[in-house]
């Protein structure tokens, strides 16, 4: 778009007679004549031959040559015919809105809100729990989620040359989002390798977890189905796919803890390298060939991967909700306990799943809104996909409490007792229990992880495209013209980064990444942010960019809630992780204390990231030490330097 925008650069002494000549190598006579009254070159007053009004702006860089169409004849008028070509590359954009809007879904739809959220909810007072969620969810998550939108469309910049814009002395910040994208990337999709492993073990007429007649079973697996209703279920007894799932999958019971992980698990491993070859061949060339490889060569159609995991997803409702006991769950999941709301901890998971799930401060926001157009109505782009992600996860809370209502019946025991795991084990015991529940379940089964890798997909191709977009937008005459290189590296080092969670004792590796590693780091490093857009940047100068983009500037709320609120939010959840930390726990292993100190060494690793920028700026930038930290919080002016500049060749007929 930035192609067809009329502008006058501002050339420096030193060299412009040389980049005059440039100009006029790349640009052509478009006319060379008298603009007669009526000529479709000139559509109306104030409009020049590229059918764009001469004084209204198109872009953010433009505005200094309108009203140059007067002669400076008095009551004579002089026609401006504009050819512009740009000695740079023009940056990529979507192919179509429809491709952004499903690549943020997509990207915030994830894994989480299947099976995070429905534990989170029944946790913390059931129907009560959605007060304090929907709460933090308008004054924290959404507004947090408009402004990474609003600035990587304005900026048009990744996580990392966007600070120079904003705040120079925190561009830290974008080096410490790219290191945390690394470690998500090296747990994150080794669930997808679990859920790769299940769907390659589904190409059966039995599927291998309804059994207990397999090696890796004990004699405690107990096999029961919908029809077995003579099963007696004690406290001992373990499902075979709990069994399946454990000893089969993950191997945990080969390893004693993280100080002895054993092995690597070749087919994992295996599993792994097809997950990343597939995540390869789709970022590769950038957000073009990524929408259209994600939504078409993977599906051919866009809207059959948009509407594919939620169609699974009312299936296995339906399906949940003819199950006997299936309303035990649903009550269980929504009557609320008021009482809960006295308590801390609610508010803190409240505040915690939202922001984890709306996904601020990843540096993907930015990255996919810098490929919009710069008049895209990203406002309406942040309500629609933030409620989207939220119904979706409500709707999870359905297809998740039926089943374990249903499971509490066949048991005898109560929804609380039956729901004692969360995270991936929700997903690989008890859905995977559910499937086998149903009339053709290999075709269910084959579905139901399908869809999960597809959705770990597009959380994997957002998470990388936001480290690609920084890199290439900071190093763009290093990396421009070598994306595929890059990629295939970074590809390689996700891969080689992940091995530790293939190993038998992979999955309290995948648990540590998770807990302490990303978590208080990323929200660190988002309040950082906000208090430089906010109070350095200044919220008065934003709002001023988004109306120049928008037509419209943002409402007192969004002030208020990017002034202060939104700082509290943050500094809440992460006073609340420092004064509680979590107790962590996984199947039988208590994760001890030097694992903690470990946990939080790696999260510093990414967040030092922040304070050691500043001082290299401060340290490397020329003056007295004042002069330094005025020019250090000082934003440079859009466009005047980088790979985004605009060269423009004007020619005058009169």
């Amino acid at each position: 778009m930035e192609m067809k925008q009329p502008m006058i650069e501002n050339r420096e002494d030193g060299g412009e007679q040389e980049k005059e000549q440039e100009s006029h190598e790349n640009g052509r006579l478009v006319a060379d004549s008298i603009v007669e009254k009526g000529q479709k070159s000139c559509s109306g007053p104030g409009q020049v031959s590229n059918g764009y009004s001469s004084t209204t702006p198109q872009s953010p860089r433009e505005g200094a040559g309108a009203g140059m169409d007067r002669g400076s004849t008095p009551g004579a008028f002089r026609t401006l015919v504009v050819q512009q070509t740009s000695l740079d590359p023009p940056r990529e954009t979507w192919s179509k809105k429809m491709d952004f809007l499903l690549s943020v879904i997509g990207y915030a739809v994830d894994l989480g809100n299947v099976w995070r959220f429905p534990y989170i909810c029944y946790q913390n007072g059931g129907g009560a729990f959605l007060l304090p969620y929907l709460l933090m969810a308008v004054f924290g998550g959404v507004p947090l989620f408009y402004m990474e939108l609003a600035l990587g469309q304005f900026h048009r910049s990744g996580c990392i040359s966007i600070w120079k814009h904003i705040c120079p002395i925190f561009k830290g910040i974008g080096f410490a989002i790219c290191i945390i994208a690394l470690y998500i990337a090296f747990y994150y999709n080794t669930i997808m390798a679990w859920a790769l492993y299940y769907l390659l073990s589904s190409f059966r007429t039995t599927l291998p977890w309804t059994t207990c007649n397999n090696i890796w079973n004990t004699p405690n697996c107990t096999h029961y189905l919908s029809t077995d209703l003579n099963v007696s279920w004690t406290d001992n007894s373990i499902s075979p796919a709990e069994e399946f799932y454990i000893r089969q999958v993950l191997q945990v019971h080969l390893s004693p803890g993280l100080h002895q992980l054993g092995w690597v698990s070749w087919q994992l491993a295996l599993c792994l390298l097809f997950i990343f070859t597939v995540v390869y061949f789709s970022i590769w060339k950038g957000v073009k060939t990524s929408g259209k490889l994600l939504h078409n060569s993977l599906w051919q159609v866009v809207w059959v991967t948009a509407t594919f995991p939620y169609l699974v997803l009312l299936i296995l409702l339906i399906r949940g909700a003819t199950l006997p006991g299936a309303w035990r769950g649903v009550v269980f999941y929504l009557k609320p306990d008021w009482g809960k709301l006295l308590t801390t901890s609610v508010w803190l998971d409240a505040a915690a799943q939202i922001f984890f799930s709306l996904g601020p401060g990843f540096g993907v926001l930015l990255a996919y809104a810098s490929y919009n157009p710069f008049h895209n109505n990203c406002y309406k782009d942040a309500l629609i996909t933030s409620s989207v992600n939220c119904l979706t996860s409500f709707l999870s809370g359905f297809v998740i409490f039926t089943v374990l209502g249903y499971m509490a019946e066949m048991r005898q025991q109560g929804v609380e007792t039956v729901a004692k795991d969360a995270g991936p084990s929700l997903l690989f015991i008890i859905y995977a229990e559910a499937i086998a529940n149903m009339p053709a379940a290999t075709f269910f089964a084959i579905i139901f992880f399908l869809m999960i890798i597809m959705l770990g997909l597009d959380s994997t191709f957002a998470g990388l495209e936001g480290v690609i977009t920084a890199m290439l937008d900071e190093f763009p005459h290093l990396l421009a013209r070598r994306r595929e290189w890059f990629v295939l590296g970074l590809v390689c080092v996700c891969y080689l980064g992940a091995l530790s969670t293939l190993t038998y004792g992979g999955a309290f590796v995948v648990k540590l990444f998770e807990e302490y590693a990303t978590g208080p780091a990323v929200i660190t490093v988002v309040f950082l942010e906000v208090i430089a857009v906010s109070w350095f940047y200044g919220t008065t100068r934003f709002c001023n960019d988004v109306q120049l983009m928008l037509g419209f500037a943002p409402g007192v709320f969004w002030r208020v809630c990017w002034v202060a609120i939104c700082p509290c939010f943050l500094l809440f959840i992460i006073g609340s992780f420092l004064a509680f930390p979590p107790e962590v726990r996984l199947f039988d292993y208590l994760y001890p204390f030097w694992t903690t100190v470990l946990g939080y060494c790696i999260g510093l690793s990414s967040f030092i990231c922040v304070p050691s920028y500043m001082v290299y700026h401060l340290v490397t930038t020329k003056g007295t030490f004042k002069q330094r930290l005025l020019k250090s919080i000082t934003p440079e002016a859009s466009g005047s330097s980088g790979p985004q500049r605009d060269t423009i060749v004007i020619t005058n007929a009169v």
